[in-house]
């Protein structure tokens, strides 16, 4: 049966745990050949560094082969429609991951695609990543249930999943977001429907008060760019910077998707400190798309 990976909601608390023991598998090495003969079509209409290389890599290393392609050097640029693309696609290869801007794009690929679909990013949802920093956090603190995340800044693509994540895993999560700038409502209120221990507020310092983890990006995302100015305005005062971190649990850590914007939502002492995690969290990609990777093609029906 095809399965897809568009949002962390996509799969149960016990198939993200599975996809999570199997990234740590893949972590110490013990690999294995799920993609031996496939291809992996990659669809890249925004910049990526570390989505792309780490998907290529781990694809390279399941055995399979992978493809990129972005808008100028396919048909998608000059205007085919994407249930074409997707169902050619799906007659070449084994899975199609997708990083783009409106998520209905995403969604209507996988509603044609024949094949599974992983979302790489889209400007609603980030799960990968989120997903690769919940395995980042549990290495260090172990299960995740009950304790205390937090969000700085702007409620974007990955505050959205990091709502979806503490559904899923039973953390409490506290965002931060100035006024205007808050997570997506439909998103927020699937997530208090699931009894969530979600809290959104205005002040940083109340966001992370007790929190294991302190989390953020960058104010203005990509496609965001001439809103630059209005937003370093909006967020002055949502710096992560040693006092904000001290605020925090003693054992917290600092975590950012990259990349990173140093003096503006992250201080550079705070990104190169003993507390940030950051590198691990890149590193970690490769690991959770491997298995992700693997979970959905075990899932799909050989052709």
């Amino acid at each position: 049966m095809k399965r897809d990976f568009l949002s962390l909601r996509d799969f149960s608390r016990d198939e993200l745990s599975q996809v999570l023991e199997q990234a740590q598998a893949f972590k110490q090495g013990r690999l294995k050949s799920s993609l031996e003969g496939k291809a992996v079509v990659m669809v890249f209409e925004k910049a990526s560094t570390r989505t792309r290389i780490s998907f290529e890599v781990g694809i390279d290393r399941l055995g399979g082969h992978p493809i990129v392609l972005t808008p100028g050097t396919s048909q998608m640029g000059r205007g085919e429609p994407l249930k074409d693309t997707a169902r050619i696609l799906s007659r070449y290869a084994e899975m199609i991951v997708m990083r783009t801007y409106a998520h209905a794009t995403i969604e209507e690929i996988a509603q044609w695609a024949d094949v599974p679909v992983i979302n790489a990013l889209t400007d609603l949802l980030h799960p990968c990543q989120v997903l690769s920093d919940c395995f980042t956090l549990s290495e260090i603190f172990g299960e995740l249930t009950d304790k205390k995340i937090a969000w700085i800044g702007d409620g974007n693509n990955m505050a959205n999943s990091w709502i979806n994540a503490a559904a899923l895993f039973g953390f409490e999560l506290s965002l931060a977001c100035p006024a205007g700038y808050e997570p997506d409502k439909a998103i927020l209120n699937a997530a208090f429907i699931d009894g969530a221990k979600v809290t959104v507020v205005r002040d940083p310092a109340e966001a992370v008060a007790g929190a294991i983890a302190v989390n953020t990006d960058v104010w203005a995302s990509m496609g965001q760019e001439e809103e630059s100015g209005i937003r370093a305005q909006a967020f002055q005062g949502y710096q992560v910077d040693a006092r904000l971190m001290g605020q925090a649990a003693p054992e917290a850590v600092f975590m950012h998707c990259l990349p990173a914007h140093r003096g503006e939502e992250v201080s550079e002492e705070v990104l190169e400190s003993a507390q940030s995690v950051v590198w691990d969290q890149a590193e970690n990609r490769l690991y959770v798309q491997e298995a992700i990777m693997d979970f959905l093609i075990g899932h799909h029906h050989e052709r």
